[in-house]
């Protein structure tokens, strides 16, 4: 496997339709003279244990073949190694893959990996977990154990998703939380604490977007001393660009971060999976932990890691 990319489709979901999903994968990399291993990572099955074999085994490309929690899961095994991550954006946001410049079309995705370069990215963590997106503490935790509720009882993920946010935002109760920033101890009440990995736009039609990836910084947002459906008014203020002049709305850029709550353990998010994780949370910020295979547009042509016409993949 020392010349081989391996490609993992989670079949968590839908897995009556995966299979075939996963040939078809296997001819879309034929087609740029590509041979591929595609791992179909079944229910019951460790899906990190199956990366770690990759890796074991001398992977050059770990593909994640899905959204946004499948990507974390291969990312958080092959970053720091020599095994570079490969996205295929099979999710319905598909955040980290757009920030990068990652095609949504499948064919475009698979001349990426075959053809593209490597590109360093930071990644953040959370008592040793790992993200490439996002973290929180708060009310989105609570809105996605809720919404995958409602996805068990067969309601689609957008539906699950509004009725989860209906049933909680309204109601949820005001925490109060304490940060030490630069050394600095910060005490707010809020509903929210959210910590990305690089800054978010705040503004207009680009907010939520990452402009880079690379500037080895945790952005923090804080909504402090306010109702839960300021939230709204938050967003609203955001897509007229006028978010930064909130007065009860904090942002910061840190390296480090440790957040305090009057409790032992709290349910954290990390990049829409929940979990719960001891207090304190000590964030930080690993500068070019992951290397990333993204199209060649994205970087520059010195970094092109095209291989000869005998290798199966574009990564050295």
């Amino acid at each position: 496997m020392s010349d081989s990319i391996v490609v993992f489709l989670n079949a968590a979901s839908g897995a009556a339709g995966k299979q075939a999903i996963a040939e078809e994968l296997a001819d879309e990399f034929a087609k740029f003279g590509a041979t591929v291993e595609v791992v179909l990572v079944k229910p019951g099955c460790d899906l990190c244990e199956e990366v770690r074999r990759a890796v074991k085994e001398g992977a050059r490309v770990a593909v994640a073949a899905g959204g946004d929690g499948t990507v974390n899961a291969v990312a958080s095994v092959v970053a720091g190694t020599e095994t570079a991550l490969g996205v295929l954006p099979l999710g319905t946001l598909n955040h980290f893959a757009k920030d990068l410049g990652i095609p949504l079309d499948l064919g475009q995705a698979v001349e990426a990996i075959v053809r593209g370069v490597l590109r360093r990215v930071d990644v953040g963590e959370v008592n040793g977990r790992m993200f490439v997106n996002n973290s929180s503490v708060g009310v989105y935790p609570t809105i996605v154990r809720k919404r995958e509720a409602q996805q068990r009882l067969g309601k689609s993920k957008w539906s699950a998703f509004a009725h989860a946010m209906l049933s909680v935002v309204g109601r949820y109760p005001l925490f109060r939380v304490g940060l030490l920033i630069d050394g600095k101890a910060i005490t707010r009440k809020t509903s929210l604490v959210f910590v990305g990995n690089n800054e978010y736009e705040l503004h207009g039609l680009q907010i939520g977007k990452r402009t880079r990836l690379d500037a080895g910084m945790l952005a923090v947002y804080l909504p402090h001393g306010v109702g839960r459906w300021k939230l709204v008014w938050f967003a609203l203020r955001a897509l007229f660009g006028r978010l930064r002049e909130a007065k009860d709305f904090d942002t910061f850029q840190v390296a480090e971060l440790s957040i305090v709550v009057k409790r032992t353990k709290i349910s954290v998010a990390t990049d829409g999976e929940v979990n719960v994780l001891e207090l304190p949370l000590e964030y930080r910020i690993r500068p070019g932990g992951l290397a990333v295979v993204v199209p060649e547009a994205v970087e520059s042509p010195q970094a092109n890691l095209a291989t000869e016409a005998a290798a199966p993949a574009g990564v050295l």
